[in-house]
């Protein structure tokens, strides 16, 4: 099991609030192929702006690199959509700075002790202790990844 704390986090975005992309929404469900576009179809527009992002002035973007979230669906290249208002409460995926590197990590908190915790299990949990330099940035409410 690998112990070090590699940078996880490749570069930090702000959204642009200032441009819409507006794209059809349909309101049949897609099982297998691809609705027809005729306009029956067609129940509005949605702006991936306002589904994705709940709290534009407390949002940023990061590019992840690294495997250590894997398990939980993040991959390296993704982009992860980070609300700095929400609370870290245990479970959440979480965006950290530990002395002075970023990383993502899902937070444990068991009895008194709170631990960043990856998804693969080759890496191990780390205890934030207090000889430690340890900041969350924000919560993880998103994934965007190629398939």
């Amino acid at each position: 099991m690998k112990k070090g704390k590699s940078s996880e986090i490749e570069a930090i975005y702000f959204p642009d609030s200032t441009t819409e992309c507006e794209r059809p929404l349909f309101m049949s469900c897609v099982q297998a192929g691809f609705p027809s576009p005729a306009e029956d179809y067609i129940e509005g527009k949605l702006d991936l702006n306002k589904y994705l992002v709940k709290h534009p002035a407390a949002t940023f973007f990061v590019r992840v690199s690294g495997d250590s979230m894997l398990n939980a669906g993040i991959h390296p290249g993704d982009i992860l959509i980070v609300d700095r208002s929400l609370d870290p409460v245990n479970r959440k995926v979480v965006i950290a700075v530990v002395n002075g590197e970023l990383t993502v990590k899902r937070i444990k908190k068991q009895e008194s002790r709170l631990f960043l915790v990856p998804e693969n299990k080759k890496y191990a949990p780390m205890e934030i202790t207090s000889e430690m330099n340890c900041e969350i940035w924000g919560v993880v409410t998103n994934v965007i990844h190629p398939l």
